[in-house]
């Protein structure tokens, strides 16, 4: 699954730094995980199941920095893999 520009402009927003956020978006579970400036940086989307695990898809973002000024240069969401639980 790849992701879609309204979800990436989603995740494009700033957050709590260091912190994990649970959403709902168009239909999937969403899970994603903030750096210290705030940005999503990890991403779980599927569905949730009762213990609060996605089941689904986990996604890792790649963010390449100016070095003098620290600004966002560009930034790629790479897919991972499947993510499951057995319990």
């Amino acid at each position: 699954m790849a992701l879609g520009p309204k979800l990436i402009e989603k995740l494009d927003k700033l957050y709590v730094p260091d912190s994990k956020i649970d959403q709902h978006y168009n239909g999937k579970d969403l899970t994603f995980i903030t750096n210290e400036n705030g940005e999503a940086v990890t991403l779980y989307i599927g569905k949730r199941l009762e213990d609060g695990a996605i089941s689904g898809e986990r996604y890792v973002r790649k963010i390449v920095r100016d070095n003098k000024t620290g600004k966002v240069v560009r930034s790629h969401w790479d897919l991972k893999g499947k993510v499951t639980r057995s319990n």
